[in-house]
């Protein structure tokens, strides 16, 4: 199957790089020391901001004191942090203006993380710190798009949680889901489902960008 599209906006977590131990490390530390069931954390955690997860676990807390403890650690914290199998390569195709990434990550965190796995950033680089509502609302993608001066609906975005695909539906973006962390079922409500992003072939046509997958999950 293809998709057209004029840009590419990707999740890091899940998508590019494989971080799934150190974010799994350091929360089940964070509940750990606040009497915390880790279960609650883990069931809501996923590709949402760190702050709304506090928030909601943890309404008796100081989010914002607890989230510069939180992403001083995960930010310092890169063992085990791997791109994922042809992550590089896909970037390193891409022209400049027509890919962004949307993290639910915070600015140093994500860079941290980029920069032990030798991913290029991008021009447009959107985070946690950057909006006011986090996924799965749809301001990052949004934000994203806006940056690359490109509609939303010309948007294909590539996303491993089901916070994630709603965020980007509701933007009005094309969703591939990619299923490293969640189930092909998790992310049914995404256009498609692949395994991860080597299954990709993204060429540059004059009409923008052809997206074609070679392999499909199905939900």
């Amino acid at each position: 199957m293809a998709l057209s599209c004029d840009a590419i906006i990707f999740d890091l977590d899940g998508v590019l790089v494989d971080s799934d131990a150190v974010i799994t490390r350091r929360w089940k530390r964070w509940a750990e020391e606040r009497g915390i069931p880790f279960e609650e954390v883990e069931a809501v955690q996923t590709g949402r901001p760190a702050i709304e997860v506090i928030e909601e676990v943890a309404p008796h807390l100081d989010p914002e004191a607890e989230i510069d403890r939180l992403g001083d650690e995960m930010a310092a914290d890169t063992e085990g942090v791997e791109a994922f199998d042809g992550a590089k390569a896909l970037l390193d195709r891409l022209p400049e203006d027509r890919w962004a990434i949307a993290t639910s990550g915070r600015h140093r965190t994500a860079t941290a993380r980029m920069a032990h796995v030798g991913l290029p950033e991008p021009e447009v680089f959107v985070t946690a710190d950057d909006v006011e509502q986090g996924k799965p609302a749809p301001e990052p993608y949004q934000q994203a798009a806006t940056g690359l001066g490109i509609d939303p609906g010309r948007c294909v975005v590539l996303e491993d949680a089901p916070a994630g695909v709603a965020s980007a539906r509701r933007a009005g973006a094309s969703v591939l889901g990619v299923s490293t962390s969640t189930s092909p079922n998790a992310l049914a409500a995404a256009t498609a489902v692949i395994p991860h992003v080597e299954a990709l072939d993204v060429r540059a046509e004059e009409a923008g960008l052809r997206v074609d997958w070679q392999h499909e999950e199905q939900a």
